[in-house]
């Protein structure tokens, strides 16, 4: 969730350095490399994120805080039969379509019996996905038609199965709009806070937390902000109707939040009283063995707060609508126990639906996986903040080692990513500069355990996210803007999807991204073991350093030395050594192999076996990356 002005990982910083030094949960639990586990695991899975709105827009105009008519916006229709089969042969396995559940925005929809929203509670004129009005329903500005909203995103579920991705889209269980309204819930359900005792601070069965006796404030707007740039509009007045004002989406309990609030929100209450006391049943001692349908025979006997309910029901509402999982935005934010009851239900429905959580502290990590029964976490502050320091000139590749140990006993849980629509952009000045420096580190990501890796639309021709829409910063693709991506609306070139006007250097790129995710997605080693060799060759081999990552990923009818050169300057010449109980493993006898470059298919070098011992010779160019396999 990209909040502007607010640094909202902060906390999480701060509870990861104090967790630091704790004893390592993973000395305690079986290895993830065992047989069994390995019996069941797939090929790896790639997901493409897509910012829905911003997709198929190819109007370029880009006026800061312009609106829809000014600046366009993409639609569910623009992910044609044959814009889909380009992105599932980028690599692509699942695409993730951000922005679909209807949130807040500041067009007027009133002409469909949908009410405006108040530019004082919306983020930037799009508004932001994070703040969802209506779960039961879709987005009305990626409609063609607004009244068959619902059915053009069934059809777009039906375009992305028959091109043979899965479809995920988000869930926002910590907060919801302020003016939360559905207009189409399903028989039998409610609207949050419908049925809430608002006398009360708290109740168990209450959706929100309230402030009895006091009227929400609009925030006090600082520096200069004012909504939608100052433009006059009606309801802009610094006033919203909400009595008595509930806690705001990230805990502020004031009745008037800060701008850096998340202001426009409110937080849902999962049955967690102000002091900290749970009103509902803990899973017992063990139970983050047992299966989800032991999870799911668990709560089945219990009672649950309402809010639990209710987002149970809005996650199977999608999933009977041909929707393959979820990215749960803020998942830490919620209790473990929620997301057992939570997902122990999607996967009685469907039992390889894809669970993906934004966790961000270390030290929940296997608790979200084991006792909330996620499938997938974001490897964010750990790999991808390790990774940033190295494309950027001041990391070592020496630190990436460590945290692939540390996370061994989950690492298949751990997706990897250099971008979404949090971060900076790869290509921008405040990140790497230039995205060929992404190269090496995409590698990594991509090939460097078995868990998912995940791309972010655009980072493939290295789009630098340089427009200043209104809300959003540059650097980042804005999330809450109307506007276009550069980059691919030269890559959709008028709705032909073929990078008709794409730059060489965009074509290049992509092709890079093409090789490297189709290659992931086939390969059995990369499901298979890994070994370090990076500090043995940093103690027995010279020109070595701290610039270049290698590894080897094996599995019984494939092996791989995977080596990266982040360095954007130089070429680098030497012997890569094996060491010994490696050479055992691959079983190499003595002997001379060659080893091909599976990316381009051009590099060639000889893997010399000799007692025991091993070496190849690597000569790799500035940025340059190898997956050699030995044949």
């Amino acid at each position: 969730m990209q909040i502007k002005t607010l640094n909202a990982m902060a906390l999480v910083f701060v509870l990861f350095l104090a967790c630091k030094n704790e004893t390592k949960e993973s000395d305690m639990q079986p290895q993830l490399n065992n047989t069994s586990l390995k019996k069941e695991m797939k090929k790896k899975e790639v997901v493409y994120q897509v910012f829905t709105r911003l997709f198929g827009n190819t109007n370029t105009n880009n006026k800061p805080w312009g609106t829809l008519e000014e600046n366009g916006v993409g639609k569910f229709n623009d992910f044609t039969d044959k814009a889909l089969n380009e992105i599932k042969d980028l690599g692509v396995t699942h695409i993730w379509y951000t922005g679909v559940p209807h949130h807040d925005v500041i067009t007027d929809y009133t002409a469909y019996g949908i009410s405006n929203d108040d530019p004082d509670i919306v983020k930037g004129r799009a508004g932001s996905p994070y703040a969802v009005k209506d779960y039961y329903n879709v987005n009305p500005d990626l409609a063609k038609n607004v009244d068959q909203r619902l059915e053009e995103f069934e059809a777009l579920i039906a375009r992305s199965h028959k091109a043979g991705l899965k479809v995920i889209i988000d869930i926002v269980p910590n907060h919801v709009a302020r003016n939360y309204q559905s207009l189409t819930n399903p028989e039998g359900t409610t609207d949050f806070g419908a049925e809430d005792d608002t006398t009360k601070t708290y109740d168990v069965n209450n959706n929100f937390y309230y402030n009895p006796g006091e009227a929400f404030k609009v925030p006090e707007w600082k520096n200069g902000y004012q909504p939608l740039g100052g433009e006059a509009h009606v309801m802009a007045d610094g006033k919203f109707k909400e009595i008595p004002a509930k806690w705001t989406g990230n805990g502020s309990r004031a009745s008037q939040p800060d701008m850096n609030d998340w202001y426009e929100t409110v937080k849902v209450n999962y049955g967690i009283s102000p002091d900290g006391e749970k009103g509902y049943d803990e899973l017992p001692e063990g139970f983050d063995n047992e299966d989800y349908k032991k999870h799911y025979e668990f709560w089945n006997a219990k009672t649950v707060p309402s809010s639990w309910i209710k987002f149970k029901d809005i996650a199977l509402y999608w999933t009977a609508k041909g929707v393959d999982g979820f990215r749960y935005d803020m998942a830490e934010m919620v209790p473990v126990e929620f997301w057992s009851y939570m997902n122990s239900h999607i996967k009685m429905e469907n039992p390889d639906a894809f669970l993906l959580a934004e966790v961000y502290n270390p030290s929940l990590y296997r608790d979200y996986i084991r006792k909330g029964k996620m499938d997938y976490l974001y490897d964010k502050v750990q790999l991808y903040d390790t990774l940033k320091h190295v494309m950027q000139g001041h990391g070592s590749t020496d630190n990436v080692p460590p945290i692939l140990d540390d996370l061994r006993d989950i690492e298949h849980h751990m997706l990897h990513f250099l971008e979404n629509h949090d971060e900076q952009r790869i290509g921008s000045p405040d990140f790497a500069g230039h995205a060929e420096k992404g190269k090496p580190a995409m590698v990594v990501s991509a090939t460097s355990s078995t868990a998912p890796t995940m791309i972010y639309f655009g980072q493939e021709f290295g789009e630098p996210g340089a427009e200043d829409l209104g809300f959003g910063d540059p650097t980042r693709t804005s999330i809450f803007d109307y506007g276009s991506v550069p980059s691919m609306v030269r890559w959709v070139n008028d709705k032909k999807f073929d990078g008709g006007q794409s730059t060489q250097e965009e074509k290049e790129l992509r092709d890079f991204y093409k090789r490297l995710l189709n290659f992931t997605i086939n390969s059995s080693a990369l499901m298979g073991d890994y070994q370090d060799i990076q500090h043995f060759n940093q103690q027995h081999t010279e020109w070595y350093n701290d610039k270049v990552l290698s590894f080897v990923r094996w599995s019984s009818d494939e092996k791989l030395i995977i080596i990266s050169n982040f360095n954007a300057d130089n070429t680098y010449g030497f012997e890569l050594q094996l060491p010994e109980d490696l050479v055992q493993k691959l079983e190499l006898t003595d002997g001379e192999y060659e080893v091909k470059d599976q990316l381009y298919q051009q590099y060639t070098s000889t893997l010399k076996v000799e007692t025991g011992k091993a070496e190849v010779r690597i000569d790799i160019k500035p940025l340059e990356s190898f997956i050699l396999k030995i044949k």
